[in-house]
C-alpha cells in the first residue's frame, strides 16, 4: 500500500512538471480539501426522521398553516426522508434569534428525542445565524423548506443546464452558510497565541465558490443564447408555441405526453421534471405548434430557484399561449391557482394570454371543477391519465392560437426593399405594383413578416380592427 501511494506521490510530481506556472496554479486553486463543499454536491445533509416545525402569524388560518406542513411533509418524502412529529406556535412575529420562544424550542428540544428525529425541519427559510443558535440548542440538525427543495432539484435535474441551474441555486445558498456546515470549515480558535491566519480555509472556500458560480452564470447564458435562437427559428417559420405551467405534480408532463405522444417522465412526486421539454402537436385544422413543459412552481418558492431558473422561465413569455395546468382533484387548488399566478407575475407573464386546464377530472368532484370554472372563467375540464376532454382542449387550442399565415396589403418604401424581397422568399405574393410611393403588396406571410410590414399595410386581413377596416369576405 505504501509503494502505491509512492508511485501515486510520483506520478502527480511528473505531471506537475509538464504544466507550466501558470497550469500549476489554476490547478492547484481548483483542488478542494477532503471535508470543504464541493461542486454538485447534495447539501440536504443526510437525515432519516424529521420534526416539522411552523409558525402560526395572525390573520393566517389553521388549515393554511395545516397545508403548508401537508405539502412540507411530501417534500421530505420525495427527498428520502420521513416526517414523525410536528411543531406549531401561534406567534406574532419570529424570534429574531431562534424564530420560536425559549419554551417553544424546549418543547421541539423534548418532542425530538422522544421520536427519535435527527433533525428539525422549518416551513420558512432560516437565517444562517438562526440555523447555527437553533442547532446550539436543540442538540440535532436544523434544516428549512429551501434547502429541501433545492435537494429534491438536485435528484431529479437531467440535462446539462438543469444540473447547472440547481448547482447555481445551492451554492447561493450554501455561500452565506458556509460558517454553519460541519467541522471542515470551522474557524481557527480565538485567544492569545492562536490568531494569525484566522478564517483561510473558509476565505478559501469562499472564492472557489464564487469562482464556480461565476462559471455557472457563463454556462447558463451559453444555453440561454442556444435557446433563443431555437427560439427565433420557430417565430421565423411562424411555429405558434404553448408553454405548460402550473403546479409541481398538476399533471403537466402526463397531459404533454396525452396530446403530442411523447415520453416525458411521469411520476408521482414533486419536481419529478426539471428539463424544459418541447414537442410538436397537430391541430385539427392541419397546423402544427410546439408545446412546451416547464417546472412546475410550489408555494414559497426558494428565491435561488427563481433567479436559477428564471432564463428558463422566461421562455413562457415568447408562448402565444400560456397553459395553466390545474389538479382540480387536490384540496387547495385554489390556492396553487394564486401561487402560479405570483410567479408568472414575477417573471412578467401575468398580462400574458393563458387558457386554465383543469386536470384530473376523473378523481376530482364535480361541483369543485363547477366552482372553479365559475370563479376562474374559461377553462377546460380534462383528464390527462384517460383522456377525457382531450379533444376539446385541442379544439379550443385552434380556436386561440393565431393562424400561421396572415393576408397584408401593403405600400412598402423603396428604402425597405429588403421586406418585398422575404415577402417573395418566405411567403406568397399575389399582387405586386409599383408605385410612386412604394412597392404595393398584397401578400400572404409568416406571421413574423406581416408584424414588419404592419406599419406599412393599408389592410391586415388577420387584424382588420387595428386598420378600422372590415374582415375580407
Amino acid at each position: 500500500m505504501a509503494d502505491d501511494g509512492r508511485l501515486t506521490e510520483l506520478e502527480q510530481v511528473e505531471e506537475d512538471l509538464t504544466l507550466s506556472r501558470a497550469e500549476r496554479r489554476r490547478a492547484a486553486a481548483a483542488r478542494i480539501e477532503e471535508g470543504a463543499p464541493r461542486e454538485g454536491v447534495a447539501i440536504f445533509r443526510p437525515v432519516e426522521q424529521a420534526v416539522l416545525v411552523a409558525l402560526h402569524p395572525p390573520g393566517v388560518g389553521g388549515g393554511d398553516v395545516d397545508a403548508s406542513l401537508d405539502e412540507l411533509e411530501l417534500l421530505v418524502e420525495t427527498a428520502g426522508s420521513r416526517a414523525v412529529g410536528r411543531v406549531v406556535q401561534k406567534r406574532d412575529t419570529p424570534d429574531l434569534a431562534t424564530v420560536v420562544g425559549r419554551g417553544k424550542g424546549a418543547e421541539l428540544k423534548e418532542l425530538a428525542r422522544a421520536v427519535d428525529a435527527d433533525a428539525a425541519l422549518f416551513d420558512d427559510e432560516l437565517s444562517p445565524a438562526q440555523q447555527r443558535n437553533l442547532e446550539e440548542r436543540l442538540e440535532v440538525k436544523v434544516l428549512d423548506r429551501t434547502i429541501v427543495i433545492l435537494d429534491i432539484f438536485a435528484q431529479h435535474a437531467a440535462s446539462r443546464e438543469g444540473k447547472a441551474q440547481v448547482e447555481l441555486a445551492q451554492l447561493s445558498y450554501l455561500l452565506p452558510r458556509l460558517r454553519g456546515w460541519g467541522q471542515a470549515l470551522s474557524r481557527q480558535a480565538g485567544g492569545i497565541g492562536t490568531r494569525g491566519p484566522g478564517e483561510t480555509q473558509l476565505e478559501v472556500d469562499r472564492r472557489k465558490i464564487n469562482r464556480r458560480m461565476t462559471k455557472l452564470r457563463a454556462d447558463l447564458r451559453e444555453f440561454e443564447r442556444t435557446r433563443r435562437l431555437k427560439t427565433k427559428d420557430r417565430r421565423r417559420h411562424g411555429v405558434p408555441t404553448v408553454a405548460l405551467v402550473g403546479y409541481t405534480n398538476a399533471g403537466k408532463s402526463t397531459l404533454l405526453n396525452r396530446l403530442t405522444g411523447a415520453d416525458v417522465l411521469v411520476a408521482d412526486q414533486l419536481f419529478a421534471t426539471l428539463d424544459t421539454t418541447a414537442r410538436r402537436l397537430a391541430l385539427p385544422d392541419g397546423r402544427e405548434i410546439v408545446a412546451t413543459d416547464t417546472v412546475g412552481f410550489v408555494k414559497k418558492l426558494p428565491t435561488q430557484l427563481v433567479e436559477a431558473f428564471k432564463s428558463t422561465l422566461e421562455d413562457t413569455l415568447h408562448a402565444d399561449l400560456l397553459l395553466h395546468v390545474v389538479d382540480a382533484a387536490h384540496p387547495e387548488a385554489e390556492a396553487q391557482i394564486l401561487a402560479v399566478d405570483r410567479v408568472l407575475a414575477d417573471i412578467g407573464a401575468d398580462e400574458m394570454r393563458r387558457l386554465l386546464v383543469l386536470n384530473k377530472v376523473d378523481a376530482a368532484d364535480r361541483d369543485v371543477v363547477v366552482g372553479l370554472e365559475r370563479q376562474f372563467g374559461d377553462a377546460v375540464a380534462v383528464s390527462a391519465a384517460t383522456g377525457e376532454g382531450a379533444g376539446r382542449l385541442v379544439a379550443r387550442l385552434a380556436e386561440l392560437l393565431p393562424p400561421a399565415r396572415r393576408l397584408v396589403e401593403a405600400v412598402v418604401p423603396y428604402g425597405r426593399a429588403e421586406l418585398v424581397a422575404a415577402a417573395h422568399r418566405e411567403g406568397e405574393v399575389l399582387k405586386e405594383e409599383h408605385r410612386p410611393e412604394g412597392t404595393y403588396l398584397l401578400a400572404n406571410v409568416q406571421r413574423h413578416l406581416g408584424e414588419q410590414l404592419a406599419p406599412f399595410a393599408t389592410a391586415d386581413w388577420a387584424h382588420p380592427h387595428r386598420l378600422g377596416r372590415p374582415a375580407r369576405p
